[in-house]
C-alpha cells in the first residue's frame, strides 16, 4: 500500500483502539468556512472604511492581519496539538473563533475588530490543523481543500450579499459556522492527550512567528520586511541546528518528500493568488465586459475549478500519487503560461479555473503526502508547517499580482 493510500488519522501517536471515522463533511465543515471568512471582506472594505472615518487601504489592514494571524497560527497550532491532543486544540480553536466574532460583531474601533480579526484567523487555523489531522487520504483531503475552493471563491460575494442585507459586520462572523461540526468531531474523535510530551521550544516557535511574520509583510513593507526574514531564516537555522527536535524538527527539514511537498504547495498557491487578482483585471483591460460580468464569470471559473478538485481526489487512489503529480504539474504549469500567451482574453477564465483545480487538488495530495513522511508523532507538525507554506503563498500571490498589473 502506498502512503497515500493510507487512511489512519494523522494524529494517532499510541496504538490501541482507534476513535470512530468523522466523516468527510464534518471535517469540511470544521475546515472550510475560514476560507469564506478571509475573503468575505474584499467588496466590501470601502463600507468598512467608511464606518470607521478612515481611508480603504487603511482599512485592508484587516486582510492583512488576518493573513498574518492564519499563518502564524497554523504552526502553534500544530504544536499545541503534537503536545496536548486534538481536545485541546478544538477547544482553544473555538474559543478564539467565538471570542474573535463576538469582538468584530460589536467594536467600534478598527483595531479592536483588527484584533477580533487575528483571534478569528488563529482559531479558524486550529480547527483547519485539527481537520486534516483527521482526514488520513487523499480523497477525504481533498473534500476539506475542494471545500476551501468554493467557499473561498464565493467568499466576496457572499460578504457583500450579507453586508448590503444585513450589516458588514454579520459578513466578518461567517467563520463561526465551523464550530456547528464541533460536537460532531468531538463525540467521533479522540480527543486525548499523547502519553508522551516534549518540552516547548519557545525560542523556535517565536523565531518561526518572527519569520512567518516577516515574510507576510514583505509586500508591504518590501526592503525592511525582507531583511527581517534573512535575519530570522539565519537564527532560526542556527536554532534548529543546536535543538534538532524543537518546535521545527530537523528530521522534517531533511525529508525530501516533505520539503518538495511544501514548496510545491507553496508555488502552486503563489500562482492561484497571482491569477486570482490578475485575471479581472486583465479581462478589464483587454474586454469591454462590465465588473459584474467578469466578476460572475470568474466565480464560475473557480467554482468548476473546486468541482474538479474534488474529482481528482476521488480518483487518486485508482490513478496513483505519480499520475496525480503530473497532472498537477502539467496543469499548474499551462495556467499561468496561457494566462501570459493567450491572445483571446476569454481564455483567462479557464485561467482560473485551471489555478484553483491545481492548488486544491495539490493540497489534498501533497498535504498527505508531507504528512505520511513523517513520524506518527511529527505528523501534526508536519501539517502546520506544510500550511504555513500554502498560506505563504497566498501572501506572496497578491503582491505579485500588483506588480504585474502596475507593469503592464
Amino acid at each position: 500500500m502506498s502512503l497515500l493510500d493510507r487512511a489512519r488519522p494523522l494524529h494517532a501517536t499510541a496504538p490501541g483502539p482507534g476513535p470512530r471515522h468523522v466523516p468527510a463533511v464534518w471535517l469540511a465543515l470544521l475546515a472550510t468556512p475560514l476560507a469564506a471568512s478571509a475573503n468575505s471582506p474584499v467588496l466590501i472594505l470601502p463600507d468598512m472604511a467608511e464606518s470607521f472615518g478612515v481611508r480603504t487601504a487603511t482599512a485592508t489592514w484587516l486582510v492583512t492581519v488576518f493573513a498574518w494571524a492564519v499563518a502564524v497560527g497554523t504552526p502553534l497550532m500544530a504544536g499545541l496539538l503534537r503536545r496536548r491532543g486534538l481536545g485541546a486544540t478544538l477547544r482553544l480553536g473555538a474559543v478564539l473563533v467565538a471570542a474573535g466574532t463576538a469582538v468584530v460583531a460589536v467594536a467600534p474601533w478598527l483595531p479592536l475588530v483588527m484584533a477580533g480579526r487575528a483571534a478569528q484567523a488563529m482559531g479558524g487555523a486550529g480547527l483547519v490543523t485539527a481537520a486534516m489531522s483527521l482526514a488520513g487520504s487523499v480523497r477525504r483531503m481533498g473534500v476539506i481543500t475542494g471545500g476551501f475552493g468554493v467557499l473561498g471563491a464565493v467568499g466576496p460575494l457572499l460578504g457583500s450579499v450579507i453586508a448590503g442585507t444585513v450589516s458588514w459586520r454579520v459578513s466578518l462572523t461567517v467563520g463561526a459556522v465551523a464550530l456547528i461540526a464541533l460536537p460532531v468531531v468531538a463525540r467521533r474523535a479522540d480527543l486525548s492527550a499523547p502519553r508522551q510530551s516534549t518540552p516547548f521550544d519557545g525560542r523556535g516557535a517565536t523565531l518561526l512567528v518572527l519569520l512567518a511574520t516577516a515574510l507576510v509583510l514583505v509586500p508591504r513593507f518590501p526592503l525592511p520586511a525582507l531583511t527581517a526574514s534573512l535575519v530570522a531564516a539565519a537564527l532560526l537555522a542556527l536554532h534548529i541546528r543546536s535543538h534538532p527536535a524543537g518546535f521545527v524538527p530537523l528530521s522534517l527539514l531533511r525529508s525530501r518528500a516533505f520539503v518538495l511537498s511544501t514548496l510545491l504547495a507553496c508555488t502552486f498557491a503563489t500562482s492561484y493568488f497571482t491569477l486570482l487578482f490578475t485575471v479581472p483585471q486583465l479581462l478589464y483591460d483587454r474586454t469591454d465586459w462590465s465588473t459584474s460580468t467578469i466578476g460572475t464569470g470568474q466565480l464560475v471559473a473557480l467554482l468548476t475549478g473546486s468541482v474538479l478538485s474534488m474529482a481528482l481526489a476521488v480518483a487518486s487512489v485508482r490513478l496513483g500519487r505519480p499520475r496525480v503529480l503530473a497532472i498537477l504539474l502539467t496543469v499548474g504549469a499551462l495556467a499561468p503560461l496561457t494566462a501570459v500567451l493567450t491572445p483571446w482574453p476569454p481564455l483567462l477564465l479557464p485561467v482560473a479555473t485551471l489555478a484553483v483545480f491545481t492548488t486544491s487538488a495539490g493540497q489534498a495530495t501533497l498535504a498527505v503526502h508531507a504528512s505520511q513522511a513523517a513520524p506518527a508523532s511529527q505528523r501534526p507538525t508536519a501539517i502546520g508547517l506544510f500550511n504555513l507554506g500554502y498560506q505563504l503563498g497566498g501572501a506572496f500571490g497578491p503582491a505579485i499580482a500588483s506588480l504585474v498589473v502596475l507593469g503592464g
